[in-house]
């Protein structure tokens, strides 16, 4: 097991380096000026060509991209994300004063995610083919094929403009994370309910869970007692990378309710072409997958001993055949 974290471990600054190296040329080279982007986001919408000249020396935007990028690498192998073109400040210091946003709506989506996902789940599994199941697969389906930014907008529309029932614009607090993260938990929700869906019903063609059926076992005593168990580790796989993708999703999501996080500062970024905000999320981004995912295999690993790399003196092995030597 400590190899396997070795490896994930290695796979992580891999992948970040990958990162970097992709997103780093598509800002550079992407169409318009940067130093005219960056004066707009600062405010000044007309700015005079020696202002622009003045920004382009400010952010070296003339060196050579190699140089530019080694530069960059080498900051960033010291811990440093640079900082923002827009607002002059410390990236890392921008990120940590939105993290706190982005962490409570990440959290809250998760949860939801899990609990209809376990909902939709447990429902569908319990008559295949009812009608339970086909109001299961409908629901998810529906949710898969909207997507996210257009079913945030409907949301916000029908539940806070026209029923009241919430605040326009959301502060980055609990007491308005539910929309916000609902539309972020619903997609996710929509597939970990199928996984489980079907763990669930190959569990149940288990030998030992017939007989328990045919000695009289009850419906919900089987399904939450003897399938759910055994039906977790692939489902908890799918949540385990299906979280740390939910980061992803929230640059859109705190867009469209205006959440003052670090995916809707991320966006403006964009927007702005400040290259150290957005190469510093996707870095940040890559190593949470990573983080996450490799967490996800060790938890599964715990759960099923049969998941366990071979190296691992814990895994379980394999019976001999009767009446090998």
């Amino acid at each position: 097991m400590g190899g396997a974290v070795v490896r994930r471990v290695g796979q992580a600054g891999v992948s970040a380096a990958g990162g970097a190296i992709v997103v780093f040329p598509l800002l550079v080279l992407a169409p318009g000026d940067p130093a005219r982007r960056v004066l707009t986001a600062r405010g000044i919408q007309d700015p005079s060509p020696a202002a622009v000249a003045a920004v382009r020396d400010e952010l070296r935007l003339d060196d050579p991209l190699p140089q530019r990028f080694w530069e960059w690498l080498t900051s960033l192998l010291r811990g440093d994300l640079g900082v923002s073109w827009r607002t002059g400040r410390p990236v890392t210091e921008e990120f940590l004063e939105r993290l706190p946003a982005t962490a409570i709506l990440t959290t809250a989506g998760l949860l939801l995610a899990v609990v209809l996902s376990l909902a939709l789940g447990l429902l569908a599994a319990a008559r295949p083919g009812g009608w339970s199941d086909h109001l299961a697969r409908v629901l998810s389906t529906a949710v898969l094929v909207v997507p996210g930014f257009l079913l945030g907008v409907v949301l916000l529309d029908l539940v806070v403009v026209e029923f009241g029932l919430g605040r326009v614009i959301a502060d980055g607090t609990w007491a308005t994370v539910f929309l916000p993260a609902l539309v972020l938990g619903l997609g996710a929700a929509a597939t970990w309910s199928r996984v489980l869906r079907a763990g669930l019903l190959e569990a149940r063609g288990a030998a030992y869970l017939r007989v328990s059926r045919a000695r009289g076992a009850g419906l919900m005593r089987r399904l939450l007692g003897h399938e759910l168990p055994n039906a977790l580790p692939p489902y908890l796989t799918m949540v385990g990378l299906g979280s740390a993708a939910l980061l992803g999703g929230a640059p859109i999501v705190e867009t469209v309710f205006t959440w003052p996080g670090v995916g809707r500062f991320t966006v403006e970024a964009i927007t702005a072409r400040d290259m150290p905000v957005v190469t510093g999320f996707t870095i940040i981004a890559v190593l949470v997958y990573v983080v996450v995912s490799l967490g996800t295999d060790l938890l599964t690993a715990a759960l099923d001993p049969r998941l366990r790399p071979a190296s691992d003196p814990g895994a379980r092995r394999p019976a001999p055949a009767r009446g090998a030597a």
